[in-house]
């Protein structure tokens, strides 16, 4: 056999002894509804027998952004998949939907095997916290298209959620209504062209001691995404959620107006929005204000709930980590 395109750059054995390896990963994965091998033209699944009746699709599709640099940096890559799937799942989980299946995108210049299973190992765990099945994916190997060492992602989930339980359901929200806080893990996936800036003019090395934690920086900056599905799909479905507000890029300030009616508005508790040690580390380090935190970064806040006051109630009982940052009022 021609090792023509082997010498172009493109190694298909490679490619084949990365499906064996992940092969076991994607089959942990499995969930009603799915049956999760490698190998066919497209991935199935079996809306059915996942017991939805008047089911609704929705669909999300997202990357890591630059935290992929960090991955680069400091060699680890066993965290970035579980990121890739919880921006995915998180933004499906905001329309009141139980993340079904997801499908990821590997592009690289040239495949490194054992990098590629790392990646591919944090996005199935990262399945199995959703309960998300891995039903599929694509490694694309492009030869001249990446700096050696470095690849992009993309992910993509589809969710379902019954039709009378889709979120927000902004016609039943008021003034009064409670904003529940969930704390973020640190700074997801977010804000990473500014949190290396800071890094860099900080004179650290990914290996040195965090100012903030007790690992090092690049592990700490690493920490992955935080999946909240398990936490309030339950919660979802019971119908005890009005609306929820996953905070990406934009922050507080441009993600929860996005699930409320134009009547209304959010009102914090500013004492309940005191920074977590990195987000105050980033302010000061980097010399941002305020406003500027909330707005590029979770600024600790990774998912925000809005309920009644008696279902608030009960979410914050269950969930002990919650806590009631603000109210809805009238404009």
């Amino acid at each position: 056999m021609s090792d023509a395109y082997k010498n172009a750059g493109v190694d298909i054995e490679a490619g084949e002894r990365l499906v064996k390896a992940i092969s076991p990963l994607v089959k942990a994965t499995a969930r009603p509804g799915s049956d999760p091998a490698l190998g066919g033209f497209g991935g199935l699944f079996d809306l059915k027998a996942a017991g939805y009746d008047d089911p609704l699709l929705v669909s999300g599709t997202d990357g890591v952004g630059t935290k992929l640099m960090l991955a680069f940096a400091t060699g680890r890559h066993d965290t970035i998949g579980i990121d890739l799937v919880a921006m995915c799942v998180n933004d499906v989980l905001a329309q009141g939907a139980e993340p079904l299946f997801f499908l990821d995108y590997f592009a690289t210049g040239r495949l490194e095997e054992g990098v590629a299973t790392d990646v591919v190992a944090g996005i199935a765990e990262g399945c199995r916290r959703a309960g998300a099945a891995l039903i599929g994916g694509e490694t694309a190997e492009m030869p001249g298209m990446y700096p050696d060492g470095h690849y992009d992602l993309a992910g993509f989930c589809v969710g379902a959620v019954d039709r009378d339980k889709v979120l927000p359901r902004m016609d039943a929200m008021k003034a009064g209504d409670v904003l529940i806080g969930l704390p973020s893990s640190g700074a997801h996936s977010n804000g990473y062209s500014l949190i290396r800036k800071i890094a860099e003019k900080s004179g650290l090395g990914w290996d040195d001691r965090a100012p903030f934690a007790e690992n090092t920086l690049g592990d700490a900056l690493l920490e992955p995404t935080r999946i909240y599905t398990k936490d309030l799909l339950p919660f979802a479905k019971a119908g005890r959620i009005k609306g929820l507000a996953h905070i990406t890029g934009g922050g507080l300030t441009d993600n929860v107006p996005r699930a409320l009616p134009e009547t209304l508005l959010p009102r914090y508790d500013e004492a309940a929005l005191t920074l977590p040690p990195l987000f105050a580390w980033l302010k000061d380090e980097g010399s941002l204000s305020e406003a500027e935190v909330r707005r590029t970064f979770n600024a600790g806040i990774g998912m925000v709930v809005i309920a009644g006051p008696d279902d608030a109630n009960a979410l914050l009982g269950d969930l002990p980590d919650a806590r009631a940052i603000g109210e809805l009022a009238a404009k």
